[in-house]
């Protein structure tokens, strides 16, 4: 494709296939799975395309080892629609002993998993993606690289072109693929809409995807009070109980705290919740370490969505704008984490120190970043946070932290305080 942009996960896959014999490529509903693994692979089956989605449903419910063969890696484009695919393919692998066979992609967990009877461990190894980072999709310079940052240098060379009119219209369009294609601004925006409005359904009869995530019709109305309230918690540890007494106001008839989990669970099914697990390091004293996980979208332009919000309006709500920021912020290091084979965890204490992220690697080293929306006292605030946690650590049983970095969304430059806290715009980051 012509007009394709590169994502991290381009290599992340060709790498995969180089190791085992199938790729599950998985993440949120239009967020580029497909258009990725068309790259890579030499064939194709299409499971719910509306010409050819038909007779490939009846063949992999019939003769799935017929639908399999192909010029490989072949791909099956949401094999979730015929949940015994799975099983299919696993056992093809097996036959086959050979790696780089097939790619699957979905944009959901099946609803009926009771089909699926061996797990694939060892056979077909997970890929997550996301919706694109602002280094994907051209809007960050990528002149630091976030890799460099654990080798400690002395002077970060970068510059941001991002200002705040930028950067609100960028939380709002998210990085939704299709948003990054045209110069029409408003047509981009109207993208995160047209994905809210898919999740939670219009009512007219028409299945929406929180509905097809494993079966249960919901009430649309219901599905947008929830999404509603999340948004205005991200980045917090809201509880079933917060969230409960947030909805109750405009929801009381027969709603309870087991009916939100069960749509909550059904929101991270179709891979737009995605809450961030908390960072257990070992310390100087004995703290008690929350472990409750934080809430998060898969993308920042949910939450505008889901509250009828545009760029102007988070410019005149610095506070809203800097919660929508961070989700952006984290999105971004989630798939730049990805690339370098790390974690993204958040830390808060019963002291109620906060940390907004940790980048944890496969190796031991991690990084402690906090994330602010600019400004010299955000900025202070931020490096006052991160050389305290760095105090509390025990280095005698882990490492010292490889980096602290207050991540901002407005600055023109990337640079070293003297303190040694790195201060770093999102636009000109990359992995």
């Amino acid at each position: 494709m012509d007009d394709y942009k590169p994502r991290v996960a381009d290599q992340m896959l060709v790498d995969l296939l180089d190791a085992c014999g199938c790729v599950l490529v998985k993440g949120s509903k239009w967020c580029g799975k497909s258009t990725t693994a068309e790259q890579i692979a030499k064939s194709v089956v299409y499971m719910a395309d509306p010409a050819d989605g038909p007779r490939n449903v009846q063949l992999a419910q019939s003769t799935p080892k017929f639908l399999l063969q192909g010029e490989t890696p072949r791909l099956i484009d949401e094999w979730q629609v015929v949940p015994t695919l799975w099983d299919a393919i696993r056992g093809e692998v097996d036959h086959r002993r050979a790696v780089g066979q097939f790619i699957i992609t979905g944009s959901a967990v099946p609803a009926d998993r009771t089909k699926i009877v061996h797990t694939g461990t060892g056979r077909i190894t997970p890929l997550v993606m996301r919706p694109m980072s602002l280094w994907e999709s051209g809007d960050s310079s990528g002149e630091l690289s976030l890799a460099s940052l654990f080798e400690q240098p002395e002077q970060l060379l970068s510059e941001s072109k991002i200002d705040i009119e930028q950067l609100a219209y960028l939380v709002c369009r998210g990085g939704w693929p299709l948003s990054t294609l045209t110069t029409n601004t408003k047509a981009a925006l109207k993208q995160a809409k047209i994905y809210y409005d898919g999740v939670v359904g219009t009512g007219n009869g028409e299945e929406s995807d929180i509905s097809r995530a494993d079966g249960v019709r919901r009430n649309p109305d219901r599905v947008k009070r929830l999404m509603r309230s999340l948004s205005r918690n991200l980045g917090s540890q809201a509880s079933l109980d917060t969230i409960y007494q947030d909805m109750i106001v405009n929801d009381k008839e027969s709603l309870d705290k087991d009916t939100i989990a069960s749509y909550i669970s059904a929101l991270k099914l179709i891979f737009v919740v995605e809450d961030m697990p908390a960072w257990n390091p070992n310390l100087r004293s004995k703290t008690a370490i929350r472990t409750a996980e934080t809430r998060y979208f898969v993308d920042p332009s949910i939450a505008t969505a889901a509250l009828g919000l545009g760029p102007k309006d988070l410019i005149n709500d610095l506070e809203t704008f800097g919660m929508f920021f961070e989700t952006m912020a984290v999105r971004d290091l989630r798939v730049y984490g990805d690339a370098l084979g790390g974690t993204v965890y958040h830390y808060r204490d019963k002291s109620h120190l906060e940390c907004d992220a940790v980048l944890h690697l496969e190796n031991g080293n991690y990084g402690l970043i906090e994330i602010k929306l600019g400004g010299e006292d955000d900025i202070e605030k931020g490096a006052t946070v991160l050389k305290e946690l760095a105090g509390k650590i025990d280095t005698t049983r882990m490492k010292n932290p490889s980096f602290m970095m207050v991540l901002v969304g407005l600055g023109q430059y990337a640079y070293r305080r003297d303190d040694g806290v790195y201060v770093v715009p999102i636009g000109c980051l990359k992995p």
